[in-house]
């Protein structure tokens, strides 16, 4: 039992943080709405837990094998960020606008936790820290996925909701270019740790 308090503690403390996940989905519960980010939120969730499963069965231990392929995968992911957040910043006002610009899909929210820096810190840190060698390894894989993908909803949902009522105080062009400028310089804050990180492994 202790055990599973445990995963539940560290699936709060690390999807309710602030991150890409959740600044991303902040940002587009201003520009469109709860119902139409909804898409956007279920494939951070689904793409998470997959992710996990998947890097508990095997792609640590390709990692293990081929490091350079981690270090790829994650700078070309801080690129992206770095471009997302350029995106953010750089946004027109859509709330005023007529012809709103479509949110993230289910398909890119899931596919965004595979260049997500912080999502391969908290997937590998996981599967690290809650699995032990031997038969029920597996079965432990499988119990912390199930538990991020319940966690992961009412706290990346938060961000969500935060951001819908916010929505209403940014329909000002002046108001709503800061808040997207303060959501850009936050999502370029998570990175640098990241090209921290990178700088570190390459010199």
């Amino acid at each position: 039992m202790d055990y599973f308090f445990a995963v539940i503690l560290f699936a709060i403390s690390s999807s309710v943080t602030p991150g890409p996940n959740n600044i991303m989905v902040m940002t587009s519960g201003v520009n469109f709405g709860v119902k139409k980010s909804l898409p956007l939120l279920t494939g951070i969730c689904v793409g998470f837990t997959v992710m996990l499963l998947l890097i508990g069965i095997g792609f640590g231990q390709i990692f293990e094998l081929f490091p350079s392929l981690h270090l790829i995968i994650k700078c070309v992911g801080t690129l992206y960020l770095l471009y997302l957040a350029w995106l953010i910043a750089t946004s027109v006002n859509t709330l005023a606008s007529d012809t709103q610009a479509q949110p993230f899909s289910f398909i890119k929210g899931a596919l965004f936790q595979w260049i997500n820096a912080k999502a391969w810190v908290v997937a590998t840190g996981a599967i690290a820290a809650f699995t032990t060698v031997g038969a029920d390894f597996y079965s432990q894989n499988i119990i912390i996925a199930l538990t991020f993908f319940i966690i992961s909803f009412p706290c990346v949902g938060i961000w969500l909701l935060f951001g819908s009522m916010l929505k209403k105080w940014l329909k000002n062009d002046s108001y709503q270019r800061y808040f997207n400028y303060a959501m850009s310089a936050l999502l370029m804050l998570s990175v640098f740790p990241v090209i921290n990180e990178i700088v570190t492994q390459i010199t």
